[in-house]
């Protein structure tokens, strides 16, 4: 997505500079440049760095008019009672804003300990990861690109709760290695989607706690068609069919920001528990399912906090046309 290195670290590469130039320079240059960005927002006030972050996501919202759109398209298909234009406006805005937010934090990660984050994070819902835990049989936290989801498993690892992450390789290499490095302070670790289905299963066996972010549009056969806004989205399959597998817990994690509280807050939702039919497709089908509506509940207490930009329905059903 063009100019994300400077609203989301965690996506900060992949083909934003198209330009002339060898591999190798192009890299460098792409790392320069966040680093640029990244090393004073991270070193500014907190809430300096929110207003600049703030000004920055603006300007990309305002310049980048094809991730605008599809934005706009999105909030059409997901509330199609929703006709208002200035009020889809004000939702893109906010998700930009939370965008430019969450660089920020994941700028200052790097110095955030208990004590100094104690006043602006909380956790809710922790009981129920625990009694997951208690279980031993490992945890599946099912999460998407809603509010600070790099916050959400750095906070996590820095309260004593260390997880892995499912993620793509960023095609830049020494960007990789500076957004990872980051992300595993405190014990974390990456699963890389190439390497998904043993990673994932080693962990579950040795009762160790897994995030995915399963939000995002999939292909077959990784992805079934369940709906998702009342529409079907292709969506990865991989979370229930280890979880089926291995009788893994499942539940729902996401790190949001409280308006009334001016703080953000871990959540942690109750197990989503999953039937066993016998039939292992339709037991996989019917469990992402489950995910997607839990993961649609959340998205709609917290429209502005979703990535919107994200063309989520990009692959149809056969016979179906784009809707985009």
């Amino acid at each position: 997505m063009p100019l994300l290195p400077a609203i989301a670290p965690a996506s900060l590469s992949n083909g934003s500079l198209n330009w002339c130039l060898p591999s190798t320079m192009r890299e460098k240059l792409e790392y320069w440049l966040v680093l640029a960005v990244a090393r004073p927002l991270g070193l500014m006030p907190r809430r300096l760095a929110r207003l600049a972050s703030g000004l920055l996501a603006f300007a990309v919202y305002y310049c980048y008019g094809r991730l605008r759109r599809v934005g706009e398209r999105n909030l059409e298909l997901a509330f199609p009672q929703l006709t208002s234009k200035r009020k889809r406006a004000e939702i893109l805005r906010g998700v930009y804003r939370h965008l430019g937010w969450q660089l920020v934090e994941f700028c200052r990660m790097h110095r955030y300990t208990e004590a100094n984050t104690r006043e602006w994070i909380r956790t809710e819902g922790l009981e129920h990861f625990l009694a997951a835990e208690a279980r031993g049989k490992g945890v599946l936290i099912v999460t998407g690109h809603l509010g600070a989801w790099e916050l959400s498993s750095f906070y996590h690892s820095l309260m004593g709760h260390p997880m892995g992450m499912v993620i793509r390789r960023l095609d830049n290499r020494p960007l990789d290695e500076y957004v990872n490095r980051i992300r595993c302070l405190h014990g974390n670790r990456v699963l890389h989607k190439d390497e998904f289905a043993r990673g994932l299963l080693t962990a579950m066996h040795a009762a160790e706690t897994v995030g995915i972010l399963m939000d995002t549009n999939m292909r077959p056969p990784q992805g079934v068609f369940v709906e998702f806004f009342g529409l079907q989205a292709c969506t990865a399959s991989g979370l229930a069919r280890v979880a089926l597998k291995t009788g893994a817990a499942v539940l729902p994690g996401f790190m949001l920001w409280e308006p009334a509280e001016r703080k953000y807050a871990l959540h942690f939702g109750p197990e989503i528990e999953f039937a066993r039919s016998g039939d292992a497709e339709a037991d996989a089908l019917a469990a992402t399912q489950q995910c997607a509506a839990v993961t649609e509940e959340w998205i709609r207490r917290y429209p502005d906090q979703w990535l919107w930009i994200h063309r989520r329905w990009k692959t149809r059903p056969a016979g179906e046309p784009s809707l985009y």
